[in-house]
């Protein structure tokens, strides 16, 4: 879509408008899409402020500003009742305003900023079930925040806390966390693997893209190797993902150690041509593929999954087994994964051979003491991806009763009546 055909009138109707190319003026045409539209991508151009009558867009739910340059978010979005997801990502904004939030607030996207603190209103938005502030200033949370009982997603990495608030792990359905990168993140372990030379891989085609890089083909000639290997190089776009910081993802996957279960890390890339940090991980079969899709705008906060997808109870099961047993060896050696989704879980498409993969989101556990409480947190994500595949299987499940009440254990709304996921994997392995 263009500026032009805005202003031509072909766009009448429209749910949907992106404009980009350099607009330091917000175009006033688009209100004549107030009765239509619903989401507005404004990304990637200079604007610096918006228009003090933006709640004329009645029926707009989402707003997409990122990459603009606005010093604060702009207090016109809490007139606009119906907007639900907020994104202004790299934009410069150093001030959140109580009045920016929109009462209907369920995704807020603000990685990449200079926010140094949050108001309390921002505890006060009772839909608010998603929250990126990755690459911030924050020293501390507003403590409303104990009272968001819809979040379930949360990204605090590369930030300034000193420690993560008890209360957060007490939210009745928080499952997705991260906060690499935060000085009271102490805890980085250094992985025995040696760095691999960028001069020793010649990369190939494009597997696939993420929020956070790209991953190819590439063939692998180590010192001394007669053969070349064929393994997976993941390239990382930038400095700040949406979920932290390449290097902590990198010390993460590398500090995992090996499992039949777990993407791993074969080393990390050194000598980069453009600079560029890039990790090597092992090459699956070409078959292989993610479980799920990510996340859309509706759903928010649950997996997009092929709607023709069916499990053979026996699959499913395997599936949920494999991811299960991965995430109680990450666990037990003091990690938390922080993005267990199916969209991050590749499997083989037939008999439940999985992997699960993406370690953006992963964090090194507190000490003994709180410990037990953030592995919880994951065990709801688990036990919301055991719910997935059991809703997914065709035909009857054996001793289904056992296994729906496994679900909800581990989703239940008091955190700390959860198993962990040792004595979850001991449930499972009793039969069924």
């Amino acid at each position: 879509m263009s500026l032009e055909a805005l202003r031509r009138g072909a766009l009448s109707g429209a749910r949907e408008l992106k404009l980009s190319g350099g607009l330091t003026e917000f175009p006033r045409e688009i209100f004549d899409l107030a009765d239509s539209l619903e989401v507005l991508d404004l990304s990637g151009n200079r604007l610096c402020a918006l228009p003090d009558d933006l709640g004329r867009l009645g029926k707009l739910r989402v707003l997409f500003c990122s990459g603009n340059r606005f010093a604060s978010l702009p207090p016109v979005l809490g007139d606009c009742g119906a907007l639900s997801q907020v994104g202004f990502r790299g934009c410069g904004v150093s001030d959140v305003p109580a009045a920016s939030l929109p009462p209907a607030l369920r995704w807020l996207t603000l990685t990449d900023n200079r926010i140094e603190r949050l108001p309390r209103a921002l505890g006060e938005r009772p839909l608010l079930q998603k929250l990126m502030l990755a690459g911030n200033r924050l020293g501390a949370l507003p403590e409303s925040l104990s009272g968001a009982q819809r979040l379930e997603l949360l990204r605090l990495s590369a930030n300034r806390l000193e420690t993560l608030p008890p209360w957060l792990a007490q939210l009745p359905r928080l499952a997705w966390l991260a906060w690499a990168g935060n000085p009271g993140d102490q805890t980085t372990r250094a992985a025995a693997t040696p760095g691999v030379a960028w001069r020793h891989l010649r990369p190939g085609a494009l597997l696939g893209e993420g929020a956070s890089g790209w991953v190819h083909e590439a063939a692998w000639q180590p010192t001394g190797s007669a053969e070349a290997l064929s393994v997976a190089l993941k390239l990382f776009k930038g400095s700040v993902t949406s979920d932290g910081l390449p290097e902590r993802e990198m010390a993460a996957c590398l500090a995992a150690g090996a499992h039949p279960n777990l993407m791993g890390g074969l080393g990390r890339v050194e000598g980069h041509p453009t600079q560029a940090q890039a990790l090597l991980m092992p090459l699956l079969p070409a078959e292989w593929r993610p479980l799920a899709g990510p996340p859309s705008l509706e759903s928010c906060s649950r997996d997009i999954y092929d709607p023709a997808l069916r499990f053979d109870p026996d699959v499913a099961l395997r599936l949920a087994r494999g991811i299960g047993a991965a995430t109680a060896h990450l666990h037990a050696g003091g990690l938390l994964h922080g993005d267990l989704y199916a969209h991050n879980i590749l499997w083989d498409g037939a008999g439940g051979d999985a992997v699960l993969s993406d370690f953006g989101a992963a964090f090194f556990l507190p000490g003994a003491e709180g410990g037990a409480a953030w592995q919880r947190l994951e065990v709801r994500a688990w036990g919301l991806l055991l719910g997935e595949l059991l809703d997914r299987c065709s035909g009857e499940i054996p001793e289904q009763a056992r296994l729906r009440q496994l679900e909800q254990d581990c989703v239940q709304a008091d955190p700390s009546a959860r198993p962990l996921m040792g004595e979850v994997m001991a449930v499972l392995g009793s039969g069924g």
